[in-house]
């Protein structure tokens, strides 16, 4: 997990360093895809159809209206290390979905894979610190800036308790859901935003909008999958 949350960083990096933002939106915006389709393959997930063309209207919606007009460069499409930095990240992405779901079958509960995960997490980053040499950096920050200190420790009691909702839905719900839920976070934001403060659309947006709600209701009504009991 430590692994895909770096390359997904280093990956929205490089795509913004590149400006194109067209491939940037989609790479927000397909993450279930991999998710799904490395379930399906490695975890021996399996979906009907409806879910495959619920998760597809929702990824389509999503990239709608997150897309900005007239930020693309128009150089076209072109397999550089931005690119392929993305394709990894996504990759990744698909890959921890698998290893969730493996641990789901084994009855790992939401806050001991979230205990794991953060251990595993401190291990290695602690080792990458000590390594890089940016520990004393870090230290000599706070040394000379005291006040970020308490920014800091409300920063990750924020970031433990949103971890736990994500890790409760991992466990409840699965991978995919939590993958659903976190790639309309941001469109709910904006659309909170429309609702609250007046905030106008464009026409694109709205169709965005629609597709995306024909989507949710779509996976809430027919995208379950059915379990069959053995007998």
């Amino acid at each position: 997990m430590w692994s895909y949350i770096c390359w997904s960083n280093v990956s929205f990096q490089r795509i913004s360093q590149v400006g194109k933002l067209p491939y940037q939106v989609l790479g927000k915006s397909c993450k279930p895809i991999p998710v799904m389709v490395l379930g399906v393959l490695l975890a021996g997930k399996r979906y009907n159809i409806i879910k495959y063309m619920s998760v597809m209207l929702i990824v389509v919606g999503v990239a709608l209206f997150m897309y900005k007009d007239g930020k693309s460069d128009g150089s076209g499409f072109s397999l550089g290390s931005g690119e392929l930095l993305l394709l990894t990240s996504l990759t990744l992405d698909g890959l921890t979905g698998v290893s969730q779901e493996k641990m789901r079958a084994y009855g790992m509960k939401a806050h001991y894979m979230m205990l794991m995960m953060n251990l595993s997490a401190l291990v290695v980053m602690s080792m990458s610190l000590f390594v890089t040499g940016e520990i004393w950096e870090a230290l000599s920050f706070c040394s000379r800036h005291p006040e970020i200190v308490p920014e800091i420790i409300t920063f990750g009691f924020a970031s433990a308790l949103g971890q736990n909702f994500i890790f409760i839905t991992v466990s409840e719900f699965g991978p995919l859901m939590c993958s659903i839920m976190t790639t309309t976070r941001k469109f709910f934001t904006i659309l909170g935003s429309v609702v609250l403060f007046g905030n106008a659309l464009a026409t694109r947006q709205w169709v965005g909008t629609a597709i995306v709600f024909s989507g949710l209701v779509l996976n809430d009504r027919f995208g379950k999958t059915v379990k069959v009991e053995k007998p």
